[in-house]
């Protein structure tokens, strides 16, 4: 793990990446978050209990079933499922966490902060940040 100042920075400097609120649906950021990570050459894992793969990638249930070289994970989820992701991925040793718009919640943001997880919930996005394109 590169470690820098800028939360961007260190979130992008783990070798894997977790996308919690994957979804199969194209249209969904979910998926979108996804692809992008793909379209940048950078390994992703779909978490999604409820799906056995998403974009050919195979899902695992849920942040604790992650690889351990997994060391940031990207939330899309809704606020309320935020708080026990963030439960999870404290328990599991994840390192950083970005809250795309509209996951964040502030009991989540503040449980990142207490457990020393590096977390982005700003408004800023992914999709943005590392440049997705709709193919």
């Amino acid at each position: 793990m590169t470690q820098t100042a800028d939360p961007i920075e260190r979130f992008l400097g783990s070798r894997a990446y977790g996308v919690v609120g994957a979804s199969p649906r194209r249209h969904k950021y979910g998926n979108k978050v996804l692809r992008c990570y793909q379209q940048n050459g950078r390994r992703a894992i779909p978490v999604n209990p409820r799906e056995p793969e998403v974009e050919g990638v195979p899902c695992v249930a849920s942040v604790l079933d992650l690889p351990d070289d997994v060391k940031s994970i990207s939330v899309i989820t809704p606020p309320a499922v935020t708080e026990r992701v963030v439960q999870e991925a404290i328990r599991k040793g994840i390192e950083n966490v970005w809250m795309q718009p509209g996951a964040e919640s502030e009991a989540s943001v503040e449980a990142c902060r207490n457990a020393g997880i590096n977390v982005i919930a700003d408004g800023s996005c992914v999709l943005v940040v590392l440049g997705y394109r709709e193919r």
